[in-house]
This record gives C-alpha cells, structure tokens and sequence, in this order.
C-alpha cells in the first residue's frame, strides 16, 4: 500500500453552540494542535424538517438550545455569510476549511465558497439530486460519510459520479458507523478493507469518520488505508450539545496528530539489511554469538 501522509480533520460542526467566537477559538485550538482541517455543518432547517419536527420539542431537552428542535437547531445554525468569515479565519491562520452540506440549499451556499472539499453526512448520501448537484457545480473533492448505508446504496453513489468520469478524481468514500459515541465492536474497522477491495480503482481515495472514544482506533485505521481521519472536536466534553461526548479535546486531538505522524514515519521497509542505527548494537551484541 502507498502510505501519503494522513489528512486530519477536526470536525467541529456544532460544538461551537452558536457563537461565532467558539466557532474562531475551536479553528485555532485545532491548528495548534497540528489539524490539517477544520470543518463545520450547514443546514437549512426549514426544508429539512417538516413541519411537525421542526415543532416538537427536542428529545433531550438537557442539549437542547430552543423550546421545539426547530429552535434548536437554527440556534446552532451558521449564515452564509459566518462560514464566509470562519474560513477566511480559517486560511489566515493557515488551516484549511471545510463543511458538511444537508440540503441543495445549502450546498449551493458553501459551494458559493469553494473550499477544497465538501462532505455529503451519512443521513444524506442517498439524496441523489444533492449528490448531482456537487457533482455538477462544484470543482473539488466530495466526500461522502458511509454510516447507516447499504451496498446498494454506496453503489448508486458512486455510479452518479462515474457518469460523468469524475468518481475516480474527486469522490471519498468514508467508512463511518452512526453512533454517538460508538462501542468499540460497531466501529469495524475492517470495512475500509471491504471499500477498499470493492472500489480502489473507482474511487480517488477512502476515509474513516470516527465517533468513538480514544484515538487508538485512527491509528489502526490510517494503517489500513484511511487517507483522511475525522474527528469531532470540543474545548470541554462536558458541555451542552449531542456531539461533545464523543469528541476529542484538545489534548486528545494534539496526540492523535502526533501518533498518526509518528505512524507514517514508521511505515517504511528497511532501506539495507543493516540499518545505521543497528551497527553498533550488532558489533556489540551479536558477536558474541559467532
């Protein structure tokens, strides 16, 4: 396998709480942290939601920031014109931005920004008329999350984008299990093997989304091929919100950063027999046994 370097992403979506100064301080704490990438949500909650959901009250109302989910969610909901601002943010302190799109609405809107890639969540991946139209009018990468997906379903993904040859040059697939936080024998890793095995040579590359705890798991799945890692990032897990239990805080993030460095650097054949560093050691050791 040819190992590149991995890619980070520090997916902050909501755990900004809707204030625009945590989304800024969440972008920097994750670029001192060595994140490649930060990334955010958008949504449009009024096409999204019917009527009756965007009435009923959340069902926790511990996390909740408004009295019906409606509330809530536009509470936590981004202009235009913010994630405009967030990026520009983003760049000028030299991380890169990105976001999740939930509807044509709003994927026309952060397309209007043209960041390097836009992510296609797992609860939307079989919205075919979102998928075409990143397909047709946007230029970079589409990433599209795997959770809670069939087969069948990650088929017809792919095959939306290899109607017009683009698949292979800019669709990621992300290998993701729909969880918050998932137990460690629902991440299955091995599925970035089976996607592997089943589209490496339709696809630019594959991904893993990760909600579980711990940062071993990434290690493992960088080693298995993932390109890009993503994570839910927060200042503080205990804070209101769906999302901060099973994200990672700064201390986490920075190690995840480190040991997945750590990790490309190790993954390497011996350039001679003998290493440089094993010189002395043999001279020293093995003799004895001549």
């Amino acid at each position: 396998m040819n190992y590149t370097k991995p890619k980070v992403i520090s997916e902050i979506g909501c755990n900004h709480m809707g204030q625009l100064n945590v989304a800024k301080e969440l972008i920097l704490m994750s670029k001192n942290c060595g994140a490649d990438i930060v990334k955010f949500q958008k949504r449009t909650n009024n096409i999204l939601l019917t009527h009756e959901q965007y009435n009923t009250a959340h069902q926790n109302p511990h996390n909740s920031y408004g009295s019906t989910y409606g509330q809530h969610r536009e509470f936590l909901e981004f202009s235009v014109e913010q994630h405009h601002e967030l990026k520009n943010y983003a760049e000028s302190i030299g991380i890169n931005y990105s976001s999740s799109v939930w509807d044509i609405q709003s994927a026309k809107e952060i397309i209007s920004l043209n960041p390097d890639f836009i992510k296609v969540p797992s609860a939307c991946n079989n919205n075919i008329k979102l998928l075409t139209e990143l397909r047709d009018n946007y230029s970079g990468e589409v990433q599209v999350s795997l959770g809670m997906t069939t087969m069948d379903e990650e088929e017809s993904v792919i095959k939306i984008f290899e109607e017009t040859n683009q698949s292979k040059k800019r669709l990621i697939l992300y290998s993701c299990t729909s969880g918050y936080p998932v137990p460690f024998e629902d991440i299955c890793l091995l599925e970035i093997t089976r996607l592997y095995n089943n589209y490496e040579n339709r696809v630019k590359g594959i991904g893993f989304s990760g909600h579980h705890l711990g940062i071993a798991v990434d290690i493992a799945a960088y080693t298995l091929g993932a390109k890009y890692i993503e994570r839910h990032f927060t200042k503080d897990r205990t804070l209101k919100g769906t999302d901060h239990a099973a994200s990672l805080e700064p201390t986490g993030l920075q190690k995840l950063v480190r040991d997945l460095n750590h990790t490309y650097t190790a993954l390497r054949c011996k350039k001679s027999e003998i290493l440089e560093i094993e010189y002395e050691q043999r001279k020293k050791l093995k003799s004895r046994n001549v």
